[in-house]
Parts: C-alpha cells; structure tokens; sequence
C-alpha cells in the first residue's frame, strides 16, 4: 500500500511515521526547502528561533504529540516546564507593570477575587466537570457569572497565548474541553533542540521505515478518480497512491482537486469550507544576558496591550541560545480588523515588553507574524471541520483539522492519532 502526504508540516510527518510504522509505502511532498513548516527551528545569530510554535508542547511530556511521538517510536527527550505565572499589577486600578507588579501561579487565578467571587468559582469547577455549560462563546459566559473584569482579562490573555483568539471567538464548548485536556494531560513541556528535535527525530522514523521526502517538491494537483483519491501531479510528474494525506488544511486541499469537487454533490462541503476562520498573530523573540521571565513556565500577562503570553525555554535547553545567553519568546494575538495595522500591533507588542520587564535590557532579535497563507492556525480553534474529506482515502491533518480541546500542536496530534484510527481501525 502506498500512502502520499502533502505537506512536512508537523500533521505530516507525524501521519508519515504512523504509516511507515505499520507497513505503508509513504512519500512526502513538501514545496519549502526545510522540514517541519511552522514547526522548526530557524537559526538566527547562534539562536534557535521557532519558525511558529514556540518550542513548547502545550501538555509536555504527558500530552498527546508526546504519546503519539512514543508510539511511533520517535527519539525525542521532553521535560515538564515551572508552572505557569501571571503577571499582575500591584494594583488593578492602575494596570502599570512599571508601577509595581506581583506574578502568581496560574492555579491561583482566583486569588484576585473577592471570596464571593471565589466560592462561585470553586463551585463551578466541580459542577461544570460533570455538567458542562452551553452558551455561544466564552466571554459572554464570564461575563453572565461574574461582574470583576479580571476574568475577562484572564481568558483573553490565555486564549491569545494558547489559540491566538480572543474569548469572545473561542466556542464554550471548545474551552471547557480544553480544560479538561489540562487536568487529563498535565501541564506544558519542553522538547530538548526546540521544535527541530521533535522533527529531526519523526523524519528518522520515517527514513529508516523506507519513507522519502521531496523537499521543494509542489504538489499542483490531486488525482481524482470515481470519487477517489489515486495520485498527485507534482512538479512534472503523476505518482500514484491509494491513500493521501493533506497537511495543507481544508481549503487549500480542496483548490488541489477543484475539478473533482465542482459536483453540486460537494455543495454543502465548500459551503463549510467558507466558514473557516485563520487565526493570527504576532511572535517577538528577544535576546538576553539574564533571564527576563525566571522560570520555564509561561508567563501570562493579562494587563499588558497587545502581549497575552511570554516563555524563556533556555532555563530547560540552553543551547537554543548562545552560550551565556536567554532566548525569550513573547505572543500576541492580532485581530482581522487590525491585520492592515500590522506595523501598530508590533509596536504595540514592543511597548508593552518595555511595561511587563522594567529596567531589564534586552534586544530584539526577530519579528515574526503569522496571517494569511502563512497562519498561527487555518482553521481557529473550535471550528476545525474533522479529518475527512467527500473524496474517499483523501484526508486532512495538521492545524486546520485539530482534535476537540486540543491545544494548538496537541490538537494537531489529537488529529493525526483520529486519523489513523479511521485509516488503520
């Protein structure tokens, strides 16, 4: 059996090892002359610089990627961060990092509140594990329990670090399954070399189980034949397969076998596929001599204008830094309204650093933001369509088709793992 992939993105690779693993002849195309697509790294000035994620796996060596990297027997040594932080101002009436501030551990979110306040939420944990609550999005729930804005600063802060959305976007559904997953799975970690480590050792899975990697290598269409999926053209040439995989998310799948889907049958498919939402944002990677967070947890920073998060692996892998040195990575989600400003979110972001770290020095070493054909994801968290497509053995993996509550590339690897189950029973 041959299996053809798109794409040697995270979702791809990672459906390559499966396979590979279990007997199928596997190829990979991939247009862009590196692997791992928004999951590697870039070398910059002896710093490891994330091409996307942030050298972080949401849930760390208990999540699902690390289950799905063991499975398939990938080499990869992941350690759990320091517990998550929030920066807070000293006080909530004047939110001025520079006046003064105080971080609290993430599992003390509450403290804020006043203890009306915290009896509600200790309830609410309790009930809503066992009854989870409907309503349409997220902000309006907080917002219908409780009258602090605290909270809404929180979930803003955390669904712009974690999905680069703001509450108001992300489905209730999605974040108390998300939740869930925090308290199924554990905390966030980090992959010793970054995200490369993590793609170094799935590529030599794949190589050593027979598979092949054609980098700069495009694929311009997907061969359709009596409803399925039987081979791509890439570059000049027709490879046949009986079974392909699309990291490239559902849009852009579907323009690769357009004809196909011109069918009224397909209707109700690209009607879905107009739904589909990108999620964007803005990543600042700083340089410096001492560390700026502290720790190798997250940094939350709910006050601040722009920055929902920051993270300093270093304190796990120093050598994604020069000797001596710290790599610190701060994330900013961006609007849709405010991707023509991108030039104000940066500058904005830059200031609010000066504000979250007084007095440290540092340097700027990278700007980088995601939007358009080059998002933070291709479908926003919450409204990932699945895995499959109308054309039978074509399937989606990677950051466009996530698995329910899965935190940016856990969801990618609750995708895959979904995937293959439907492949492989």
């Amino acid at each position: 059996m041959k299996a053809i992939i798109i794409g040697a993105g995270l979702g791809g690779l990672l459906s390559a090892a499966k396979l590979s693993q279990v007997g199928y002849q596997v190829e990979i195309f991939e247009r862009l002359p590196i692997t791992g697509g928004r999951f590697t790294n870039l070398n910059y000035r002896g710093f490891q610089l994330s091409s996307g994620a942030l050298h972080t796996l949401p849930h760390g060596p208990t999540g699902p990627l690390t289950q799905l990297l063991k499975e398939v027997n990938a080499d990869v040594q992941i350690i759990r961060s320091d517990q998550p932080t929030i920066r807070m101002p000293l006080e909530k009436s004047n939110p001025n990092y520079r006046k003064g501030f105080k971080d609290i551990f993430f599992n003390k979110f509450f403290t804020p509140l006043s203890n009306k306040d915290r009896l509600k939420i200790a309830l609410l944990i309790v009930s809503t594990r066992k009854n989870r609550p409907s309503g349409s999005n997220l902000k309006a729930w907080i917002i219908n329990q409780f009258k602090d804005e605290w909270l809404l600063k929180l979930a803003d802060s955390f669904c712009g670090w974690s999905l680069s959305l703001k509450s108001d976007n992300v489905p209730l559904e999605e974040f108390f399954e998300m939740i869930e997953n925090m308290y199924r799975f554990g905390g966030p970690g980090v992959p010793i070399g970054g995200c490369k480590g993590v793609i170094d050792a799935l590529e030599a899975v794949i190589i050593a189980n027979g598979g092949r990697i054609y980098n700069k290598t495009e694929v311009s269409k997907i061969i359709v034949e009596n409803g399925r999926a039987a081979g791509i053209f890439a570059g000049d040439r027709v490879y046949e397969a009986n079974l392909i995989i699309s990291n490239l998310g559902h849009a852009a799948t579907a323009l690769l076998c357009s004809e196909a889907l011109l069918d009224k049958t397909y209707a109700s498919y690209f009607k879905m596929l107009e739904l589909l939402k990108p999620s964007a944002g803005i990543k600042i990677c700083l340089a410096a001599d001492e560390p700026l967070v502290g720790h190798s947890g997250i940094l939350l920073t709910p006050y601040a204008k722009r920055i929902n998060g920051i993270n300093e692996v270093t304190h796990v892998d120093p050598n994604l830094a020069p000797p001596g040195k710290h790599l610190t990575m701060s994330h900013q989600h961006i609007a849709p309204e405010n991707l023509k400003n991108l030039r104000v979110e940066i500058e904005l972001g830059l200031e609010d650093l000066k504000e979250i770290f007084p007095g440290k020095k540092y340097k700027v070493l990278l700007i980088q933001s995601y939007h358009d054909g080059w998002p933070v994801n291709r479908a926003a968290s919450g409204l990932d369509p699945g895995n499959e497509t109308p054309i039978l053995e074509l399937y989606v993996v990677g950051d466009g088709a996530k698995g329910k509550g899965g935190i940016e590339i856990e969801g990618v690897a609750l995708g895959v793992a979904a995937t293959m189950t439907k492949i492989l029973g």
